[in-house]
Formats: structure tokens, sequence, C-alpha cells
């Protein structure tokens, strides 16, 4: 199980040990590491709350930057998540809050599947980002559908930076519980 040094230790730790945190609380990502791993180095936090909003800032920031190359960067962070219901997921933390939704039935997962296809076809370079929070998987998916039929691309990056916030807030809570 990965775990988090004290806040304190935060700045004074080597540039790969702030990219680790950066990956336990978000997901592993070059571009988030290139954006953040700094900041965490030359800023002292109170908590890890205060850390993930100052990235959360920083996610803010290439959002709504008039810049095709921080467009770009942005997508490439969002798109870091997993798919919803991915059988393969990268980062232990997403394995273990994925583990509900892959509870439901045969024709639920291939639901989430054609969701997730249709998601990505109508935002493309996007992937679905929700803080599931305990939620079924049936919920999550009316949500996808109703985000989906919204069609509103800037709601959705602003959405998924709220979800990725959120996400790394209650991994910062139970790993600093345990």
């Amino acid at each position: 199980m990965p775990s988090l040094p004290a806040i304190g230790a935060v700045p004074s730790l080597d540039a790969e040990e702030r990219a680790n945190i950066l990956d336990t609380l978000f997901e592993p990502c070059t571009q988030l590491h290139t954006l953040s791993v700094e900041t965490l180095g030359s800023s002292k936090f109170e908590s890890y709350s205060a850390l993930i909003e100052a990235v959360g800032h920083q996610l803010q920031s290439l959002y709504t930057s008039n810049l095709e190359s921080d467009e770009k960067w942005l997508d490439d962070i969002l798109a870091a998540h997993p798919r919803l219901g991915e059988k393969k997921v990268e980062s232990e933390q997403s394995q273990r809050e994925q583990a509900q939704l892959n509870q439901g039935g045969e024709g639920e997962a291939e639901k989430l599947a054609r969701l997730n296809n249709a998601y990505e076809e109508k935002f493309p370079g996007l992937r679905y980002v929700v803080f599931v929070n305990g939620r079924s998987r049936p919920v999550i998916m009316e949500d996808m559908q109703r985000r989906i039929e919204r069609g509103d691309i800037q709601q959705e990056k602003q959405d998924a930076i709220q979800a990725l916030c959120d996400i790394a807030n209650d991994r910062a809570k139970k790993l600093l519980a345990t």
C-alpha cells in the first residue's frame, strides 16, 4: 500500500519522491510531474489538502490559458486517469477504487465500455473522470450519459479537474488515516 510522507518533509524530498507523491494522489503522469514537482519542492504546505489545492490551481491555469500547448498539456493530464471500469489499471489506488465498479454483471460492463467509447468520441482526448465516492455503477453510468448528452467540453474539463482534486483529497485522507 502506498504511503505519504509527513507534509512538512515534502519540500526536502528529491524530485523522484515528489513525483511519487503526485502519482499516489493523482495518477502517474509525466506532464503532471513537469507541471508540479518543482512546486512541491519550492513551497511549504500546511496539509495535503493545501498541496492538492495548489496543484488544482496549476491545472486551472492550464485550463484558462489561451495557449494550445497548455490545452494539450491539460488534456494529457486528464487522460492519465484510467477509463472507468478498466480491468488493467496502473495505480494501486485506482485498482482499489474501481474494484466496486467491476462487480456488476457482464451486461453492465458492456454498457460501461460503450459509454466510455461514446464519451471519448464526444470529447476527443479526454477520459470521463468522476469521484465515485461509493456510488454504484448504474448511478455513475447515468452521470456519464448525462455529461455526454450535455456535450460541453469546457465544462467536462472543469468537472475533471474538480474530480481529480476530490479523488486526491480522498486518497490523502485514507492514506493518512492508516
